[in-house]
C-alpha cells in the first residue's frame, strides 16, 4: 500500500477528505477488525455488550455499573438490562459493595468466568492475528499512539 494510504475505498480519488480522515479510519478499521471477532463471540451464543462485560470482569471482577458502561462503552440503563439477562443467564451475580452498600458491584460466576476466560484467549488470538499484518515497527506503535490519543480525549 501506498506511504500516503491512497484510495481505500474502490473508486476514491487520491488524497480524497474520507479515506485521510482519521475518524473514518479509526472507524473503519474498527468495523473490520471488531466484526469478524463479533461474528465469533456471536456464535458462541453471546451478543457483543455481553462480551465486553465478560472482558470486563475478566480483568476486574466485582466492578460497579459505572465502570462496565464506561468501559463497554454503553449507557448505563441499557448495561443494567444487559446485566440482568446475565444475572438471569446464570454468568454474573450482583452483590453490594463491602465499603458502601448503596453501591452494587458486578461479579462472574464460576459459568461466567469459564466463558471470560475462553473468549478472552481466543481475543488475544484474534488480534495477534491482525498485529501480524503490521510491520514490527507497525505493530509497537499502534498500541502507544492510540492510548496516547484516548488519554486526551477521555474526560
Amino acid at each position: 500500500m501506498p506511504d500516503d494510504m491512497s484510495p481505500l475505498r474502490k473508486g476514491a480519488k487520491q488524497g480524497s477528505f474520507v479515506d485521510n480522515y482519521l475518524l473514518y479510519l479509526l472507524a473503519s478499521v474498527s468495523h473490520h477488525a471488531s466484526g469478524q471477532f463479533h461474528a465469533y463471540v456471536r456464535s458462541k451464543g453471546v451478543r457483543v455488550p455481553e462480551w465486553r462485560v465478560l472482558a470486563t470482569l475478566h480483568d476486574e471482577d466485582g466492578a460497579m455499573i459505572t465502570t462496565l458502561a464506561r468501559i463497554s462503552l454503553l449507557e448505563q440503563s441499557h448495561l443494567t438490562k444487559i446485566v440482568d439477562q446475565m444475572q438471569r443467564a446464570g454468568l454474573v451475580k450482583r452483590r453490594p459493595d463491602p465499603k458502601d452498600a448503596r453501591r452494587v458491584r458486578v461479579f462472574l460466576t464460576e459459568k461466567g468466568r469459564e466463558l471470560a476466560t475462553e473468549l478472552v484467549t481466543d481475543a488475544r488470538a484474534h488480534e495477534a492475528s491482525l498485529m501480524d499484518r503490521l510491520s514490527e515497527e507497525e505493530a509497537a506503535a499502534i498500541k502507544p499512539v492510540l492510548k496516547s490519543l484516548l488519554a486526551r480525549l477521555e474526560p
